[in-house]
């Protein structure tokens, strides 16, 4: 399949567990990376004020914006793309009508053939690797991820533990040169800027 659009390597996902919160994690990502926006738990105006702070950073960053949600939504928030869950798998044809980078999320062959019929340009395939965020959920292997990752046609990216030393190592099983999103690697990284800032700030 074709892709529409060209998508970024490093993603960061949201979540409400987080830490750090969403415009401090999306400050320390490398220019280029990807935030899909869920905090579906958010008030519509909380949620709505979130997304339009991360599409001003995402412009002055060259970050990619997708908001998970309706693809009229995405578009009228100012994201760049929508982040289509399964069972919205349907309004991808208006996502695509509308100038949309369009994303699913994958963790079975049916979800994967769903996303291939969808024509998504990215699959959130997931998870790879045992993950806080689905604690008793087993994880795929690198063997079943690979076969999805085929199966939806879309540029793949994994979820579920990654880091970036998994990624590199996906990179060279794979020959796919896929994406890698996480929520708890960035977490973590905001966490150590803080805590080498605090050292620093301390008189000597």
């Amino acid at each position: 399949m074709v892709r529409r659009h060209p998508l970024p390597l490093r993603w960061l996902v949201s979540d409400e567990r987080a830490a750090a919160g969403m415009i401090t994690l999306a400050a320390i990502l490398p220019p280029g990376s990807g935030i899909v926006l869920r905090h579906d738990a958010l008030k519509p105006g909380a949620r709505w004020r979130l997304a339009r702070r991360l599409a001003r950073m995402a412009r002055g960053r060259k970050l990619v914006l997708l908001l998970a949600g309706a693809p009229a939504m995405a578009k009228r928030w100012g994201a760049d793309g929508v982040h289509l869950r399964q069972p919205m798998a349907g309004r991808a044809k208006q996502a695509h009508r509308l100038g949309l980078i369009v994303t699913m999320p994958v963790h079975d062959a049916r979800e994967a053939r769903r996303a291939r019929c969808a024509k998504a340009d990215g699959a959130f395939i997931s998870p790879l690797h045992r993950t806080r965020s689905h604690p008793g959920a087993p994880p795929l292997g690198r063997a079943a991820w690979l076969r999805l990752a085929r199966l939806t046609g879309a540029k793949p990216v994994a979820l579920g533990g990654m880091t970036p030393v998994h990624a590199r190592r996906l990179k060279r099983a794979s020959g796919l040169n896929p994406g890698w999103a996480a929520i708890d690697a960035w977490d973590e990284k905001a966490a150590k800027r803080q805590a080498r800032q605090k050292r620093n700030a301390v008189p000597t």
